[in-house]
């Protein structure tokens, strides 16, 4: 969790510190000189991820949930499909599935800083429309700019830690299905945690659009509550 952490100092710091970067005024927010529309949704999307990166990684959260929904025939494949029916117990099953959360815990920690880098240096052109736009609009539209940026960061380093087998539940389960394709392996799994990610940024996205005022920032505030007549 330290990778978080200092990703959401980054964040904040980034955020206390932000100056005008775009040309549209705040209309409604005469108290906020200086600052544009494209300041808020980097705010946003900050925020949005901040939060999204913070659910994801919580112990007893999103993995701990999700994990069985995954599955081992997701990430593995068939083999997956033969190793969880057939090669194991329940029980090894059960702690198979909690090694690739843990991995996938991992990878979404290496995914926090990139995104935040991202919605810094980003261009934002159509700044005013995604402040109009739907509750994920910011979330959809940094998605598309980054493409297969963070599947792309993930893959390399999940492979590494599946083949390494530092954990011995992964290890085993390797060795029992001989030629599995540890990299299709990294590759799926990273697509799993891609989705996540973009799926609890839109809703932390959602829900800050739909109660700015809950966010505490005057900024959020006064632009998203004015776009929604708060």
């Amino acid at each position: 969790m330290s990778d978080i952490v200092r990703a959401g100092v980054d964040r904040r710091g980034f955020i206390v510190g932000a100056t005008a970067l775009g040309t549209v005024s705040l209309s409604g927010c005469a108290g906020l000189p200086g600052y544009s529309f494209t300041d808020a949704i980097r705010r946003l999307l900050l925020l949005s991820s901040e939060r999204a990166f913070a659910r994801l990684t919580a112990p007893g959260g999103y993995w701990d949930d999700q994990v069985a929904r995954i599955g081992l025939g997701s990430i593995m494949g068939t083999r997956g499909d033969i190793l969880s029916s057939i090669l194991t117990s329940a029980l090894f099953k059960s702690q198979l599935e909690g090694a690739f959360a843990d991995l996938a815990i991992k990878g979404a920690e290496r995914a926090a800083p990139v995104v935040a880098d991202a919605v810094r240096v980003v261009g934002i052109s159509a700044a005013e429309q995604l402040i109009r736009g739907g509750p994920t609009a910011a979330t959809s539209f940094l998605r598309g700019e980054m493409g297969n940026t963070l599947i792309d960061t993930m893959v390399p380093e999940l492979g590494q830690a599946i083949r390494v087998a530092q954990n011995p539940v992964i290890g085993n389960a390797i060795a029992r299905l001989s030629g599995v394709d540890v990299a299709g392996v990294a590759t799926r799994l990273s697509d799993d945690i891609n989705d996540a990610i973009w799926t609890e940024m839109g809703v932390e996205e959602s829900e800050i659009r739909r109660n700015p005022r809950a966010t505490n920032d005057p900024l959020l505030i006064g632009v998203f509550g004015v776009a929604a007549g708060i």
